[in-house]
């Protein structure tokens, strides 16, 4: 079995901490290891360095080989240009089928905080043991959900069709995005659905069949980078024909055009938290709601509900603060409301073309 590890993204939601040119993924946002590195360290007992592949960009090459050494450099593709997820999924499929067509393979993110970790790797055995005997299946892997969330995407699943190391393994029925309110709570009730983190296990072979049938021309193009791999030819092959692949969702283009037949659903209290965005960071991290969760040289007097990350020397000092986020970092100092957290992407996308675009 082998797993691939997504960290191309800029995680504009994290800004200050996360930039352009220092990603989230990259960054010590929980303990003294970035997410990166936590993700590969969650997987490593039951992979070895071989079979752990990375995904990112280019320009991230330097911080990859740093953070990473202990994994072979052929290991951490890298693409020239980023051309969404579709397109990254596409070339790690086609790396992997020309490698090992019919070998499970697990598709995780790095930028998550995954807190029962010995689950994690229960869930991830388990897929990894269907597909051995079901090659030709997706199996998405389910977070329990602990509220109604209208920001993350739900899984529904029907009918439990086996069981597996004691997991039960259920049919897939269909995916559900950001659900309102009123949706999301008859959602958390039901007991028909995961929250979905987008982790799946399938296996090469059959995921890039997916990508001949929906995604034809695409297909073709990384059938001409598969060739080259492990070839003195491969990283012009790559640079010729990646940055003119279609930039499109791999929700898009694969995963919502799949017959129900075709997946399964694994769910379980991963203790899974997407921590994209300062408020689900919070969320994260505190045991209570109204808990505060502070880093680095911080004093708060009468808060409640706060986040308070402070990258810097300095004291920062908080009073009365209710629901508030303070980030501080040497060269940005943010400070604004929990709930207004949506208009940080919209204010980083305004410093482009401004004076402060350098913090960008």
């Amino acid at each position: 079995m082998k797993v691939v590890i997504f960290a191309g993204g800029v995680g504009s939601r994290l800004w200050p901490l996360s930039r352009k040119h220092t990603p989230k993924q990259f960054e010590k946002i929980v303990g003294e290891k970035s997410t990166l590195q936590l993700a590969v360290e969650r997987v490593s007992p039951l992979f070895k360095p071989e079979d752990i592949f990375i995904s990112s960009g280019e320009r991230f090459k330097d911080v990859l080989y740093e953070q990473l050494p202990q994994l072979p450099r052929k290991n951490i593709l890298l693409e020239p240009e980023m051309r969404d997820v579709g397109a990254a999924v596409g070339l790690v499929t086609a790396v992997l089928a020309k490698i090992a067509k019919n070998e499970p393979f697990i598709i995780l993110w790095s930028d998550h905080l995954v807190k029962n970790v010995e689950m994690f790797r229960q869930v991830i055995s388990a897929v990894g043991k269907n597909l051995e005997r079901d090659k030709e299946r997706i199996i998405f892997m389910g977070q329990k959900p602990r509220f109604a969330s209208q920001n993350l995407g739900w899984i529904e699943y029907g009918k439990k069709e086996k069981s597996v190391d004691g997991l039960a393994i259920f049919s897939f029925k269909s995916f559900h995005y950001r659900p309102d309110h009123d949706t999301a709570e008859k959602f958390l009730h039901s007991k028909q659905y995961f929250w979905n983190p987008g982790y799946f296990g399938t296996t090469p072979g059959f995921l890039f069949s997916l990508y001949k049938k929906f995604a034809p021309e695409m297909y073709e193009q990384l059938l001409k980078i598969q060739a080259a791999w492990d070839t003195p030819n491969f990283s012009k092959k790559l640079s010729e024909i990646y940055p003119k692949l279609q930039k499109v969702s791999f929700d898009n283009l694969i995963l919502e055009r799949i017959s129900s037949k075709d997946a399964y659903v694994v769910g379980a209290d991963l203790g899974w938290s997407d921590i994209g965005a300062w408020e689900s960071l919070k969320e994260a991290l505190a045991q209570r709601e109204d808990e505060n969760v502070t880093r680095g040289k911080v004093m708060l007097t009468e808060a409640v509900d706060t986040l308070v990350f402070n990258y810097t020397d300095q004291l920062v000092v908080g009073i009365d603060l209710n629901e508030f986020l303070v980030i501080n970092t040497e060269d940005v100092l943010l400070i604004c409301p929990k709930n207004s957290v949506p208009k940080i992407k919209k204010l980083v996308e305004n410093l482009s073309g401004s004076p402060h675009e350098h913090l960008t």
